[in-house]
């Protein structure tokens, strides 16, 4: 007889599982890794990959920043702090060592019954004259050569693309090529004025005297209305055909249509775009510098390059400086008090 083992409880039996079950719902050890499954919670990221990735954009910024800091905040600050003091020829080697004049700088600035007062007052009379020529005749052909080239028709391309080469060439070629032009007696300009039309009586210097204000209104002009055309072109393409369409169906001419709709719709494009010429024209140094060179006519005298002479044919870069803090509080101001004006009008124009 063979004997049989005594009976045991049954694999499947209540209070027993089979190994495959238990290997089945035993949980995980702590720190072992889990195989994503549709039943299974996602792994979260861990803290450090959290923090490389949100770092990225301002690693990929910091490159910018420091370039912005060295190139333009850093100078701004020196020049805060040379506007304090007594910064002259005797100190050039060690500027730190000037002595600490306070606001005496400032004061014989805003001195306009002194000569350095009186210069400076003149400069900026001129630089307000030039500014407002050439950023009102900049936006004004800016716009009207972009509105006629709304119009399709053939050569257009052509047209916007030869339109848009003052704008892209660089700033000292184009000067240099309209100084050679404004010469007395070799300059295509005085060719053109007394040679060939016979407008002039004599040749003119626009170099020198009074016509020197109005070559460089000129050189302004050339190099900033492309600038107006590609921003207000641009804006052109946003306004619906329709309503010129409507406009026109109700009898509305060309004037009414660019008076009621082109005009209102480009209201938020020309705030910007005139901040922006006012900005880069009062500015301009670039300009009168290879223009004229580094003594500007009295006509033609900016305020930075009256700035320039005031710093480095005298040596008084502590004036310098300041008329330079000056014209940023200017700037600044005149800055602001455009926006507010401009922001009310657009809420009151939503309204």
């Amino acid at each position: 007889m063979t004997s049989h083992p005594p009976p045991g409880p049954h694999p499947l039996a209540r209070g027993s599982a089979s190994p495959l079950l238990l290997e089945e719902t035993t949980p995980p050890a702590a720190g072992a890794g889990t195989q994503k499954s549709g039943g299974t919670r996602p792994r979260l990221p861990r803290v450090p990959d959290r923090i490389r990735r949100a770092g990225l954009p301002y690693l990929l910024l910091l490159p910018a920043l420091v370039l912005e800091l060295l190139i333009h905040i850093v100078p701004m600050a020196i020049g805060i702090v040379m506007s304090f003091r007594g910064l002259t020829q005797f100190f050039i080697r060690n500027w730190s060592q000037a002595p600490w004049t306070g606001l005496h700088n400032f004061s014989v600035a805003v001195d306009f019954n002194a000569p350095i007062g009186k210069a400076l007052l003149h400069s900026f009379y001129v630089t307000c004259g030039f500014t407002v020529l050439a950023v009102g005749l900049s936006w004004l052909i800016g716009t009207g050569v972009a509105i006629l080239l709304q119009e399709d028709f053939r050569g257009r391309g052509l047209l916007r693309t030869v339109f848009l080469i003052p704008y892209a060439l660089p700033a000292y070629t184009a000067i240099i090529t309209w100084a050679f032009m404004f010469q007395r007696d070799n300059g295509l300009v005085n060719h053109v004025l007394h040679d060939q039309l016979g407008i002039t009586a004599k040749p003119s210097f626009w170099l020198i005297g009074d016509n020197s204000f109005y070559a460089l209104v000129i050189v302004a002009i050339w190099k900033s209305w492309p600038f107006a055309f590609l921003m207000v072109m641009a804006a052109l393409q946003n306004i619906p055909r329709e309503l010129y369409e409507a406009a026109s169906i109700d009898g509305a001419g060309i004037w009414q249509q660019i008076r009621r709709i082109t005009l209102p719709s480009l209201r938020s494009v020309n705030q910007v775009l005139v901040l922006v010429l006012f900005l880069w024209t009062f500015n301009d140094f670039n300009t009168p510098y290879v223009l004229f060179g580094k003594s500007a006519p009295e006509a033609a005298d900016l305020v930075s390059i009256h700035i320039y002479q005031s710093s480095f044919d005298t040596w008084n870069f502590g004036s310098g400086s300041a008329m330079s803090v000056l014209l940023l509080l200017f700037l600044l101001l005149v800055t602001a008090v455009y926006l507010i004006f401009t922001s009310r009008g657009r809420k009151s124009t939503d309204v």
